[in-house]
């Protein structure tokens, strides 16, 4: 068994590694919707900014954000905010997305530490494992928020006529957006959990259907 990281040096380069692409999660086969979203037409170069946005203050990110900072806290019932987090879950795709994807970071980061994390929502599992860091929680949750949106940005750069370079562009433009949400997390309680993303949660439900795509959701 290795012990949680002693300093917040270790914490931070643990944090980077298991937010990393590179770290087996499967992120890169999920884009929440927004696969149909752009095969519809109804999300461009031009108004994917406008999509990460609302993603990130009525939608899936904010739902997550807020998830990951209740199970940071100190005597959190983990086992309860992941039926929580699947509740919250408003299609299918989007269930078995944090279901999936909460399972490999979990069995990922036992191979890693030698420590034991059950499986458990994407969020919640996240949360869980980095409440005993020495971090400020909404440095640990603003480094979650723009995993997840580099996730989404790198599936728009595989679909649309966008550059890797115009994606990251996007995703610097989102950093003050991304620490603002952050510290508001921080702070929140399971009544500030709430998402008015209906569009997205109907093109989640709607890629259910397609005949021919590339993202698992």
């Amino acid at each position: 068994m290795q012990p949680a990281p002693a300093s917040p040096e270790a914490a931070r380069l643990l944090l980077h590694q298991v937010l990393s692409p590179a770290f087996p999660v499967g992120g890169f086969a999920w884009s929440q919707g927004l696969e149909w979203a752009m095969d519809r037409g109804r999300v461009s170069r031009t108004s994917l900014p406008a999509w990460l946005a609302d993603w990130l203050d009525h939608g899936a990110g904010w739902t997550d954000a807020v998830l990951a900072a209740l199970a940071l806290r100190p005597g959190a019932d983990h086992a309860a905010l992941d039926d929580l987090a699947r509740a919250s879950c408003m299609s299918a795709e989007r269930l078995t997305e944090t279901v999936q994807q909460g399972a490999a970071f979990a069995a990922s980061l036992t191979a890693v530490t030698g420590q034991d994390h059950p499986p458990a929502a994407l969020p919640v599992a996240f949360g869980r494992a980095f409440a005993p860091m020495p971090l400020p929680a909404p440095e640990i949750i603003a480094a979650f928020l723009q995993a997840q949106a580099a996730a989404l940005i790198s599936a728009a750069v595989r679909f649309l006529p966008l550059g890797p370079v115009e994606g990251q562009r996007m995703l610097a433009s989102l950093h003050p957006a991304i620490l603002r949400r952050a510290a508001l997390a921080a702070g929140a309680t399971k009544a500030d959990l709430a998402s008015a993303s209906w569009g997205a949660d109907i093109a989640a439900m709607r890629h259910e259907t397609m005949t021919t795509r590339i993202f698992r959701s």
